[in-house]
């Protein structure tokens, strides 16, 4: 009886799993059957596809659900890597420096200190190099009271003055000892486990050269921040799982990254002066440091297994800063990572991140086809718009229900609320981000 009931929750939560597949199935085939198209034999349903693809909203639904359905079968396939044993002798671990950058974090620098600090890491084998961007605040004031609780873990580093999140991850990863690299953000906090599980996917292979780990919402105390702790599951886990699996995750998140040292610092002078537009780029140092692995030939994967919980914004206006600065650094990273994607950078999984590349970018395309469509869809066919809108609500809603899969709450409904939110509110961001996309500035400081 046993055995059976749990054969049965595996196969509930394996389908739970094929949801977002469903969804993007159902995106797709909800508009031609409201208009009772397969009930019009082949010829009416090849007539719908040729009228209805070539139409903007058509081809952000199909796009999207091609999109989510080729994601939903390679997050299928993804597994973590395992953690060697517990009884695997210390000196075989690798030595791993915490680079933490903090400015302006108050006694929320504490918290994210103390979490490395009290790693389950082999002792010895870390190091914590918490770097002061010139707070004006209390900051280095609780991280001096940690430096003092861990003495042997933590090493403090001061600017006089606010350089940027760049310059500070420059001077601590140029005082780093450690063969690993490893970056986690002062408004976050690691599990006990969280460094162990990192490195772990470096000792499997040593083709590995950057390695992004699981980013969840430490706060839910807003409707912004419970939408968001959805969102992050979706783009933290099931997008940087998919990419796992053909090895070439697009951004090992600042939150939590770890980096082979030996890939990482002979390109610090390049990485620290990058411009673009002639303008220096003050923004998207994780995905900039995450391309300079991949040019090289190294693989970008995802673990699962390691975990940090950080601050998300809790209203929409810093919401919105956050996301203005992530599409000009997908942009401006977007340009980087085209200058060598269709070269023979590397031997194998070369043709997938080209695909998602490809697709992932058709939104600017479609965007503006949209916008230049709107006077005539909305003056003939107002119709299409609410379809096309339900379609896309609907493919979103099974797309969340992975949360419900994966975390077993039924706050997903939050990531299908975001699906509306996002239409109605957040459209702007990325044709704004374009247009600005030379402001190096952060945004959020």
């Amino acid at each position: 009886m046993a055995q059976a009931t749990h054969l049965l929750r595996r196969c509930l939560f394996a389908l739970l799993g094929l949801l977002p597949f469903f969804g993007a199935f159902l995106s797709v085939t909800w508009v031609p059957w409201s208009h009772g198209v397969f009930g019009s034999g082949v010829h009416g349903l090849y007539a719908w596809l040729a009228s209805y693809v070539w139409s903007p909203i058509g081809a952000i639904v199909l796009i999207q659900a091609i999109y989510v359905g080729m994601q939903s079968v390679l997050w299928q396939r993804y597994r973590p890597f395992p953690s060697p044993p517990a009884t695997q002798p210390d000196e075989t671990w690798p030595r791993v420096s915490v680079v933490i950058p903090a400015f302006n974090e108050g006694a929320m620098v504490e918290r994210s200190i103390r979490s490395v600090a009290l790693s389950d890491y082999p002792e010895g084998r870390l190091e914590i190099l918490v770097v002061d961007d010139g707070s004006r605040d209390d900051t280095f004031f609780h991280m001096q009271h940690l430096r003092r609780e861990f003495p042997d873990r933590v090493r403090l580093l001061r600017f006089d003055g606010n350089r940027g999140k760049r310059a500070a991850l420059e001077v601590g990863f140029r005082a780093a000892t450690g063969d690993i690299l490893l970056t986690v953000d002062s408004d976050s906090e690691v599990e006990r486990s969280t460094v162990r599980e990192m490195v772990a996917p470096f000792l499997v292979d040593p083709r590995i050269g950057a390695v992004a780990g699981r980013v969840a919402v430490l706060n839910r105390d807003t409707l912004v921040s419970r939408m968001l702790e959805v969102q992050y599951s979706l783009a933290f886990d099931f997008a940087r799982a998919a990419q796992s699996s053909y090895r070439t995750v697009a951004c090992c998140p600042g939150a939590l990254s770890a980096f082979r040292r030996e890939l990482v610092i002979p390109f610090l002078g390049e990485w620290i002066g990058q411009r673009f537009l002639g303008r220096p780029v003050g923004h998207g140092e994780d995905q900039a440091l995450t391309n300079i692995v991949l040019r090289q030939g190294f693989d970008t994967v995802y673990q699962r297994t390691a975990v940090v919980h950080t601050l998300a914004p809790s209203t929409y206006r810093s919401m919105t800063r956050m996301f203005v600065r992530w599409d000009r650094s997908y942009i401006v990273e977007g340009f980087a990572f085209a200058k060598f994607m269709l070269t023979r950078y590397r031997q194998r999984n070369r043709v997938l991140p080209v695909v998602a590349f490809v697709i992932g970018n058709l939104r600017l395309v479609i965007f503006c086809a949209g916008i230049a469509a709107l006077p005539h869809v909305f003056s003939h066919d107002a119709r299409g718009v609410l379809e096309g809108a339900l379609a896309l609500s609907v493919g979103a809603f099974f797309s969340a229900a992975y949360y419900l899969r994966v975390e077993r709450s039924f706050r997903f409904v939050y990531g299908a609320l975001y699906a509306g939110y996002s239409v109605l509110l957040l459209q702007w961001i990325l044709p704004w981000a374009l247009l600005t996309v030379r402001d190096e500035r952060w945004g959020t400081r």
